[in-house]
C-alpha cells in the first residue's frame, strides 16, 4: 500500500509538472502574409524576427527571449509578431512585389529578407514595421529578455516619435 501511495504521488507531481510546461505562454507566431492581412482587421505594429535554421543565438533567443512570460505577453498583445526565414525559398509578395529566393553560394536568401535588412543578412534581426507596414527599425543581434522589453516598449508606446532612444532607455522602467 505504501509503494502504491509513492508511486501515485509521484505521478500526480510528473502530471502537475507537465501540466505546467503545457500552460506556458507563448509567442503566437504568423507568417508575414498573414500579419499583413491580420492588419487590415487589427491594425498593430509588426515584431518581424528574421532567423535561419542554422543560426545558433537565433536558436538561443528562441529558447530564452522568447520563453519569457513578460516578453511573449507583451508581444502577443502588442505586436502582430512574424516568424521570417531568411532563406525562405517560397516567394513572399507585398505591395504588388514578389521577393524571390536567390541561390548564392550553398545557401541563399529570400529577397523579402534582404530589403528588410538592407542587405546585411544578420541573425538574429529583430525588424518593427509600424501598422502602416512602414519599416521603423531593424535590430541586429541577439536580444536578451532586458533589451528586447526596451525595444518593444519603445515602438509599441511609439515613444520613439517623441523620445530619443537614449534618453527613453535612461527612464525605462523594467517589468521583469
Amino acid at each position: 500500500m505504501r509503494n502504491f501511495l509513492i508511486t501515485f504521488l509521484l505521478f500526480l507531481v510528473t502530471c502537475n509538472i507537465y501540466a505546467q510546461k503545457e500552460d506556458k505562454v507563448k509567442v503566437n507566431w504568423i507568417s508575414f502574409e498573414e500579419a499583413v492581412k491580420l492588419n487590415k482587421k487589427d491594425p498593430k505594429p509588426l515584431l518581424i524576427d528574421v532567423y535561419t535554421d542554422w543560426c545558433g543565438w537565433c536558436k538561443r533567443m528562441d529558447k530564452t527571449t522568447y520563453q519569457n512570460d513578460t516578453i511573449v505577453k507583451y508581444i502577443n498583445k502588442n505586436f502582430h509578431p512574424v516568424k521570417l526565414n531568411g532563406e525562405q525559398k517560397e516567394d513572399i509578395v507585398f505591395k504588388d512585389y514578389t521577393f524571390k529566393f536567390k541561390n548564392q553560394g550553398r545557401r541563399g536568401y529570400n529577397e523579402f529578407a534582404a530589403a528588410l535588412l538592407n542587405g546585411k543578412l544578420s541573425y538574429p534581426t529583430t525588424v518593427i514595421m509600424n501598422e502602416k507596414l512602414q519599416l521603423l527599425d531593424r535590430v541586429p543581434g541577439y536580444l536578451d529578455a532586458k533589451t528586447m522589453e526596451k525595444v518593444i516598449a519603445y515602438f509599441a508606446t511609439e515613444k520613439y516619435k517623441t523620445d530619443k532612444w537614449e534618453d527613453f532607455v535612461k527612464n525605462f522602467k523594467s517589468n521583469l
